[in-house]
């Protein structure tokens, strides 16, 4: 007995059920559906898998009413989603929280992993995975680079295991660039032997006299090296973050979806647009401005409570003056906010650049020589040009 259901009257639902992930590529054809019922004792029932009854798919427009399949039929593809416009959820054409493909990087980026999957991959390294990457992976899936780089980053012995488990603000960063710690690690010793070497010529035989003012500039260095390197960094965007209402609200929205930097590199899921590139350099000039304010402040108050006690103590005619504290302070924020937030942007561009290239990809070496060499020469250029400014406005 042959049943034969018009084109039309059968259509395949959309197999795919997370909203991020219909696009026009995901609409599922159209096809009729022949069935063939017969006998087990029936020779017609014993061919191909010997079932009782075997169905065929054809396209709507190759249909023949005939109980065989069009010999040019092709199988259905199922594609792996995406959320159309590469875009974050909120914002047309942004960047952001997406972990959606847009039709390209799988071979950079690995395929979308599901929620099933993930979890039998966890269980078999022993991993417990963090709340936000379980949501993430629930809702949306996640790149399978992402697995792969957290489960063998918080495997890592003490203290980077640790962190990577509890800290999601490193975990973000490493596995969206795993050179992160290598690039904050040269930022801090580069910087602090510069300063090292700066602060025994300025200080001469009085160094180790005054090693407590060279101790408190260097700890507030080293915080401000962290913040430099750290804000500008790209990081793996996991999920959707909740949002506050009211102005705030709309402020994080607003931000979530600016770049790291203004050269960060798009990626499967995660688009910027000009105007995004744009407000991201002035968002995080503010950002560099604050720390900057926030570590003069400290450090210069250490180092001036320490100045005064010492005078109260015992005087000398070659004492400088004490500098002012809030000009100190007003004068760092300016400096980290414009001339800081230039090179370091142009740093992150660089980087990025050299990074994509085929011998550097072939030798990371080179990379990582490029980082280093491209760093101390940003760290004595700006160690000078910070020297002018200060002297300029009478706080040196």
């Amino acid at each position: 007995m042959s049943l034969c259901i018009p084109a039309g009257g059968f259509t395949a639902p959309n197999l795919h059920s997370s909203s991020h992930q219909r696009t026009s590529r995901n609409v599922a054809p159209k096809f009729t559906v022949f069935a063939n019922f017969a006998p087990s004792n029936q020779p017609s029932a014993r061919i191909g898998a010997k079932d009782p009854f075997q169905i065929h798919c054809a396209a709507p427009h190759t249909a023949t009413g005939k109980n065989s399949p069009p010999e040019d039929f092709e199988e259905p593809k199922l594609d792996d989603g995406g959320d159309g416009g590469g875009g974050n959820g909120h914002f047309p054409g942004g960047g952001g929280g997406g972990e959606g493909d847009d039709g390209g990087g799988e071979d950079e980026f690995g395929p979308i992993v599901n929620y099933d999957e993930v979890l039998i991959e966890a269980e078999s390294r022993g991993a417990v995975l963090p709340a936000d990457m379980i949501e993430a992976a629930k809702s949306e899936g996640l790149r399978r680079v992402f697995l792969t780089r957290y489960l063998d980053l918080q495997s890592a012995g003490w203290p980077l295991g640790f962190l990577m488990r509890y800290c999601s603000m490193l975990r973000n960063r490493m596995l969206a660039d795993p050179s992160f710690l290598f690039k904050v690690g040269t930022e801090v010793v580069i910087d602090s032997c510069c300063a090292t070497f700066a602060e025994y010529n300025k200080r001469g035989k009085d160094f180790w006299a005054e090693f407590e003012l060279y101790a408190a500039d260097l700890l507030v260095g080293i915080v401000v090296d962290i913040a430099l390197v750290g804000m500008l960094a790209p990081y793996a965007r996991l999920g959707k973050k909740p949002i506050r209402s009211g102005f705030l609200g709309r402020l994080q929205l607003a931000t979530s979806a600016l770049p790291s930097s203004i050269f960060e590199a798009e990626r499967p899921g995660v688009k910027f647009s000009l105007q995004q590139r744009i407000a991201s350099y002035f968002y995080k000039g503010v950002l560099y401005g604050s720390v900057g304010f926030g570590c003069g402040l400290i450090g210069q108050g250490i180092a001036n409570t320490i100045m005064t006690a010492k005078r109260n103590i015992k005087k000398s005619e070659e004492d400088i003056p004490v500098p002012p504290l809030i000009k100190s302070a007003a004068l760092w924020g300016v400096f980290l906010a414009g001339s800081s937030n230039i090179r370091y942007q142009l740093i992150n561009g660089l980087e990025h650049f050299v990074e994509a290239l085929p011998p550097a990809k072939r030798f990371p070496l080179l990379a990582m020589a490029f980082t280093v060499g491209l760093r101390f020469g940003n760290n004595v250029y700006g160690g000078m040009q910070f020297v002018d400014w200060a002297k300029k406005y009478g706080i040196q």
